[in-house]
């Protein structure tokens, strides 16, 4: 089945600001390279910090990942409401250092709750991840080296 992708940017855990607008730059390049839409969400970490409260001790891949991950789908599923795309995903199961099923988890009861439709592609089969790597390679793009947050 294939899809038109429309793109939504929406990284309010990634600090500094100048690394988020790195990471937007990219964004910008693969979409233009790919003839994608990209929306940008509000850039405001205070919503990350809001839905992060009192889990700064956590670790990677603990409780405070699971409310970036709930902040961010959510936003995104709100998007797609309000331009009437029944489906939505999430490119952050790109990376081998996320966890493809408690991500998903998360997205379907989004989805669900939305009456929207998670999609539970993971893009990591199929050499996805080391195919991002050579894409990004290609076109010189800027690749970070931690997840965004700097809690």
């Amino acid at each position: 089945m294939g899809y038109q992708v429309v793109v939504y940017f929406y990284n309010p855990n990634i600090q500094p600001a100048e690394e988020y607008q790195k990471r937007l730059e990219g964004q910008k390049i693969i979409c233009e390279n790919f003839n994608c839409e990209l929306i940008e969400g509000e850039y405001n970490p205070n919503d990350f910090y809001n839905a992060a409260a009192g889990l700064e001790n956590e670790p990677e891949k603990g409780k405070r990942c699971d409310k970036c991950f709930e902040l961010r789908l959510n936003n995104t599923a709100k998007k797609a409401k309000e331009l009437n795309i029944e489906n939505f995903t999430t490119a952050i199961v790109i990376s081998p250092h996320k966890n493809f099923q408690k991500i998903t988890e998360i997205g379907k009861r989004i989805a669900d709750e939305a009456g929207l439709n998670y999609v539970d592609i993971d893009f990591k089969k199929q050499n996805g991840f080391l195919k991002t790597n050579q894409i990004s390679k290609n076109l010189n793009i800027y690749r970070q080296n931690y997840c965004g947050c700097k809690i």
